[in-house]
């Protein structure tokens, strides 16, 4: 089989190393991601729920949502970006629709790579992919007791909506939203 015969895996770039100094990549994953992803989302899970919830939360979390069946589902309708460094998954983001929002259902970035600006990237790239769909909100949730999370969210211009109660011992979950209408705001010069 020839070179041109072969099958493309969709890859997209949508930032890539001349729009930072830093080398990261912003690019829709791929299937060659998967494990990328749920590593990611294992690093991360640990050591931002497990001081919150307890292990018995993270661990149930892991199980519902970052397996390779629950991750491959985003990766094949091209919701979920990455961020890649020197070649390296290091942080990833997935997003769908609930109802007329847009929905922000993960954002993370493995804890050594914190301070980078790699989280802004990745949620600015999940809103122009949202402002193209047509969709003029964004909505994300995020744990009680995540303040980083919350302080992230808060200085990209999310406000907080909604409290639900979390029950059976569950933390409760904060709902946020940000216009995608209001002109000017952006998430340039801001660090997560």
């Amino acid at each position: 089989m020839t070179e041109e015969q072969q099958p493309m895996l969709r890859e997209e770039v949508l930032a890539g190393p001349g729009d930072s100094a830093d080398g990261v990549v912003i690019r829709t994953a791929t299937g060659n991601d998967l494990d990328a992803v749920v590593r990611v989302g294992h690093q991360t899970w640990q050591a931002t729920y497990e001081p919150i919830a307890g292990a018995e939360y993270v661990a149930m979390g892991l199980a519902k949502w970052w397996t390779t069946d629950a991750v491959i589902p985003s990766i094949r309708v091209g919701r979920t970006l990455v961020a890649e460094r020197d070649g390296e998954v290091v942080a990833m983001a997935a997003y769908g629709t609930q109802g007329d929002d847009l929905v922000l259902w993960k954002l993370y970035v493995l804890p050594e790579h914190h301070g980078h600006g790699i989280g802004r990237r990745l949620l600015a790239a999940v809103i122009d992919r949202g402002i193209e769909l047509g969709h003029t909100r964004l909505v994300v949730s995020h744990v009680d007791g995540n303040e980083q999370g919350n302080r992230f969210y808060e200085r990209n211009g999310f406000r907080t909506t909604d409290r639900e109660a979390g029950g059976s011992g569950m933390p409760d979950t904060i709902w946020m939203v940000k216009d995608l209408t209001l002109q000017g705001e952006s998430t340039e010069g801001t660090q997560p």
